[in-house]
């Protein structure tokens, strides 16, 4: 008798942690990295943060670009990836309001997939932001060369106002 009685309860018991495992860790890989992760119609807007109004990503998340980016295509990869992760898309991305559609395209990186640009930058998140207007990447020096949120007019924000140019060196009006 008390085994017919334990053998369904461990059953369930097991059925319940087994749920509850697979569910924290489909969660915990489900943080920065999943908007590198998921390739689809990626949308822009424009959304005011502490630091003025910038770019963001379809999560609502604010969007960087990385100095030592002379190009369309990424110099982050590996480690520089996990904790500044690409906007990736699959197709043209999408011009929320605000943005301009004809600075939005998209550059292949060095595993094929497209990561959306915007006036010749490529875009990523930062990892320490988790939610909508938060900029805590604004100005950190990583990998190599120092980040900043991105303006309407396709330049860098410094303390809180758009640069003329992706490079203040350049004369013209290319971001490189």
């Amino acid at each position: 008798m008390l085994l017919r009685l334990v053998l369904p309860l461990a059953l369930v018991s097991l059925l319940i942690a087994a749920g509850c495992g697979s569910s924290s860790s489909s969660d915990s890989g489900n943080t920065s990295s999943s908007s590198s992760a998921k390739a689809s119609k990626a949308t822009v807007d424009l959304a005011k943060t502490d630091v003025g109004d910038v770019l963001t990503g379809p999560s609502g998340r604010t969007l960087y670009l990385f100095e030592k980016d002379k190009s369309p295509k990424s110099t982050c990869s590996g480690e520089c990836a996990n904790d500044w992760p690409p906007l990736m898309a699959s197709g043209k991305p999408a011009a929320g309001s605000g943005v301009k559609a004809s600075m939005l395209g998209t550059s292949k990186r060095s595993d094929g997939k497209e990561q959306v640009t915007y006036n010749g930058h490529p875009l990523y998140y930062y990892e320490g932001d988790t939610k909508a207007g938060q900029t805590a990447g604004q100005g950190v020096d990583a990998f190599g060369a120092e980040w900043y949120v991105v303006g309407a007019n396709g330049s860098k924000i410094e303390g809180g106002e758009e640069s003329e140019s992706g490079d203040d060196s350049s004369g013209g009006g290319s971001p490189y």
